[in-house]
């Protein structure tokens, strides 16, 4: 399966665990913590309960042998991305990411942000396109921990537009 980068999932795994590999080598509990944070999504979309255990392994740090935790943390990093994301997960993820703005969108918005839902849920269009549409919401509404998901840069499609910038045109 590929998504609107036109990577493969096998491509967008071996990145994250790059990144990874990156934090057992720096070997600081910081770095862990924010792997954890920016790749929140990535992992819900593979599975939502080792995402869970994950946060659990790392909010264990001080009870636990770094060392110990860092080799736990990647034997379920890598069972949790053995799960391929469907569209089921990835809708998941894009409703927890609508949480951040569902007060702040006008009802044209909320409908728009709805009807991409349902066409990315009917097939219609791919997770790049949908979180191509959403992605520059994030920087319009400040959600800066958003920003830094590693979710939007493996799997946004960076070639589509933005309706909610075009709605936006529309309505001055």
């Amino acid at each position: 399966m590929q998504n609107g980068n036109g990577l493969s999932e096998k491509d967008v795994n071996k990145f994250v665990i790059e990144r990874f590999q990156e934090v057992k080598k720096n070997n600081k509990i910081r770095d862990l913590v924010e792997f954890q944070a920016m790749n929140k999504y990535f992992i819900m979309s593979h599975n939502q309960s080792q995402l869970t255990v994950l946060g659990k392994i790392v909010a264990s740090y001080k009870k636990i042998k770094f060392t110990n935790m860092l080799e736990e943390y990647e034997k379920n990093l890598k069972i949790a991305l053995k799960c391929e994301p469907t569209i089921k997960t990835h809708s998941n993820v894009i409703m927890h990411i609508f949480g951040f703005f569902s007060k702040e969108f006008s009802d044209l918005e909320r409908d728009k942000f709805f009807e991409l839902l349902r066409d990315f849920k009917n097939k219609k269009i791919r997770i790049g396109n949908i979180l191509a549409e959403i992605h520059p919401i994030v920087y319009r509404f400040n959600k800066t921990y958003l920003s830094n998901q590693t979710y939007f840069l493996l799997y946004t499609n960076p070639e589509k537009g933005n309706i909610f910038k075009m709605l936006e045109m529309n309505e001055k």
